[in-house]
């Protein structure tokens, strides 16, 4: 008898699309449940002092299983889990809705997350700021997520990936949320990480002109007036 399962989600091995779906969010589930654990330790006992052996213990797994998942320490910290969240929440925004007005709505989505995330976030935060290993490897995740940016922009504007404007415009918006990134670290994470980067935004809405950026005095004058 022939299968009623759609030709398209049967896989080599007897396998479908759908248990291959389900396996990847079960591995991801773990990816985070270690990330988790391992943030923790780092914080109360220190990066460096930190072990492979002590963090799949606390997960209660083996370390071979460990590397199932990471390579090393370095990539426990520096899976980001909220590339993927946005990325999705973006997706499912109107095609005609003004761009500024996506990544706004798809702030306002994560703010939550973020909030219930809080103390994990600025861990991980922290510790790529301070440990030099994980310091160098900023460059190469803002890269990556300039990639991320420059595919939604050329799906949704309908141009090459490759063109200038698009490019450009990708590489500004993921140094402006970096900036806010920065911000809401130094600052502890005492207000919002959504309130700097819809700040970051507004200063990219302004034109962000370098003939008319000011100094703190001539600021006051035109609000004043």
């Amino acid at each position: 008898m022939a299968s009623t399962e759609p030709a398209k989600s049967r896989q080599p091995g007897g396998t479908t699309a759908g248990t291959i779906g389900l396996r990847a969010r079960k591995k991801q589930k773990t990816r985070e449940a270690i990330q988790r654990v391992a943030l923790r330790l780092f914080e109360r006992q220190g990066y460096e002092q930190t072990t492979i052996e002590q963090i799949a213990a606390a997960v209660e797994i083996s370390p071979s299983t460990f590397f199932n998942y990471f390579p090393n320490k370095e990539d426990v910290v520096m899976l980001d889990i909220y590339d993927p969240m946005a990325i999705a929440m973006f997706k499912e925004r109107p095609k005609d809705e003004p761009l500024n007005v996506s990544f706004r709505r798809v702030l306002e989505g994560l703010d939550s997350i973020f909030e219930r995330d809080r103390e994990l976030v600025l861990a991980r935060g922290k510790l790529m700021m301070e440990v030099p290993e994980l310091r160098a490897r900023i460059w190469d995740e803002l890269e990556r997520t300039q990639t991320f940016v420059t595919v939604l922009l050329a799906e949704r504007t309908g141009l090459k990936r490759d063109d200038f404007e698009v490019r450009v415009t990708a590489r500004v918006v993921v140094a402006a949320l970096y900036e806010a990134s920065l911000e809401w670290f130094r600052q502890s994470g005492r207000k919002g990480l959504v309130v700097f980067a819809n700040r970051a935004l507004d200063v990219l809405e302004s034109g962000a002109h370098l003939s008319t950026l000011t100094g703190p005095t001539r600021r006051r004058g035109r609000r004043t007036a």
